[in-house]
C-alpha cells in the first residue's frame, strides 16, 4: 500500500498545512510549458492558499512572469542526456529550504522525480513512467487511457481517481500594457494604427514546418496589402527569417529570449504559427491564432485555447498523423499543399472576427 491509499487523498491540509507550497515540474518544450499552465489553474482553485512555484530551464522561466498564479520559477538548467547527479542533489538543497509540502511530476522520467525526492518533498505525484516506483510516494495510474498530454498532466492537480471536468481550464499568459508599449517603443515599431501579423515558422523537426517558401508568398501577399509582417523564433530560425523577409518591409526579431517573441506575440493583431511552442504562447495571450497542421494532429496537440482556424492539407493521406522530424516518405504533401492563399483568407476572417468583437 502506498502513502496516497494510507492517507486517502493527497494535497489535503490533512496532511499539510493550507500554506504549504507545491511545486510543479513541467515538461520544458516551450508549448508543453505552455500547457501545464492548466494544472496551475487547477491547483489554484483547490488550493488558493498554497504558493504555487514552477521549475523552468533559462529557455522558458520568461512564461512564468505572465501566468497568473505562479509565486516564482525556480530556474535550473539540467542536462537531458546524462545523470548529473551533482546538479541534481545541488537543486535538491535548493528545493528543500522552500519548504514545499507538494510535487507534482509532469514528465514521467525518473530524473523528473530525482531532486523533489532527495529534497524529501512529503508528497511526490506522478504518473507511472519509468523506473521511479520508489521517488513517488502518489503513483497515478491509467496515464495511457489518457489521450493527449494536457489530459495526463491535469489529471495529476486532482484528487486520486477522481473524474476529469467536461472541459480542462485553458493556459492563460497576461502581459501589462506598458510592457507591450515599452517593447514596441524599444524595437521601434508603429504604433498600433496598423494591423500586424506574427509568423512563427519554426517547429520541433522540418516535417512540422510549413515551407519557407510558402511563408515568404504570405509575407510578400500581407505587405501588399499594407499588413506589418513580424517574424518570431529562436537563432534557429534567423535564416529562415531572412529568406521570409527578404524584399519587404517585413521585421526579423528571431533571436535568443523568449520574452522578446512573447511580447512581440501580445502585440500583435494576428499570429500565424506552425504546431509549435509559439502557437501555444499566441493562444494563452489571446492573441487571434492560425495553427497550421501537417502531420501532426490538432485534437492532441493544438492548444486548449480557441483558434481562429486549424489548417490542414485537404487532401487524405494515409500517412498522416505522424511524429517523425522529418517525413519518411520525402514528398511533405500534409504540408507544402496548403497555400498562401488559405492562410491569407484565414488572417483575413480573424481580422474581420476581431472587428466584430469590437
Amino acid at each position: 500500500m502506498n502513502e496516497s491509499s494510507q492517507h486517502g487523498s493527497l494535497l489535503s491540509s490533512e496532511t499539510h498545512p493550507d500554506d504549504s507550497p507545491i511545486l510543479l515540474v513541467p515538461y520544458m518544450w516551450i508549448g508543453d510549458f505552455v500547457r501545464c499552465h492548466t494544472v496551475v489553474r487547477l491547483l489554484r482553485a483547490r488550493f488558493p492558499g498554497r504558493p504555487i512555484d514552477v521549475l523552468a530551464t533559462t529557455l522558458c522561466a520568461p512564461l512564468t512572469d505572465y501566468m497568473p498564479g505562479i509565486r516564482r520559477a525556480v530556474i535550473v538548467d539540467l542536462p537531458r542526456k546524462r545523470l548529473a547527479f551533482r546538479q541534481h542533489r545541488a537543486l535538491a538543497e535548493r528545493l528543500r529550504q522552500e519548504g514545499y509540502g507538494t510535487a507534482l511530476m509532469m514528465p514521467k522520467t525518473w530524473k523528473s522525480a530525482l531532486a523533489p525526492f532527495l529534497a524529501g518533498i512529503p508528497e511526490r505525484i506522478g504518473l507511472v513512467g519509468e523506473a521511479r516506483l520508489f521517488l513517488l510516494n502518489d503513483m497515478r495510474f491509467g496515464g495511457r487511457r489518457l489521450p493527449r498530454m494536457v489530459d495526463e498532466c491535469a489529471s495529476l492537480a486532482l484528487p486520486a481517481g477522481a473524474a476529469p471536468p467536461a472541459q480542462w481550464p485553458a493556459p492563460e499568459l497576461k502581459v501589462p500594457a506598458e510592457q507591450i508599449a515599452a517593447w514596441r517603443a524599444k524595437s521601434r515599431v508603429a504604433p498600433q494604427s496598423r494591423p500586424t501579423v506574427a509568423l512563427a515558422p519554426g517547429a520541433v523537426g522540418p516535417a512540422k514546418r510549413w515551407p519557407a517558401v510558402a511563408y515568404a508568398a504570405l509575407c510578400r501577399r500581407l505587405s501588399s496589402e499594407g499588413i506589418a509582417v513580424w517574424v518570431l523564433g529562436g537563432p534557429a530560425e534567423k535564416p529562415l527569417a531572412q529568406e521570409i523577409v527578404h524584399g519587404t518591409e517585413a521585421r526579423d526579431f528571431t533571436g535568443p529570449d523568449l520574452r522578446e517573441a512573447i511580447l512581440a506575440l501580445a502585440a500583435a493583431s494576428a499570429a500565424i504559427s506552425n504546431d509549435s511552442g509559439l502557437l501555444h504562447v499566441a493562444a494563452a495571450l489571446g492573441t487571434p491564432s492560425v495553427g497550421i497542421f501537417g502531420p501532426t494532429s490538432p485534437w492532441h496537440w493544438a492548444p486548449l485555447n480557441a483558434l481562429v482556424a486549424t489548417v490542414r492539407a485537404k487532401i487524405e493521406l494515409p500517412c498522416r498523423p505522424c511524429h517523425e522530424p522529418t517525413c519518411r516518405l520525402r514528398h511533405h504533401r500534409c504540408m507544402s499543399e496548403i497555400t498562401a492563399d488559405e492562410i491569407f483568407a484565414e488572417v483575413r476572417r480573424a481580422f474581420t472576427a476581431v472587428s466584430a468583437a469590437n
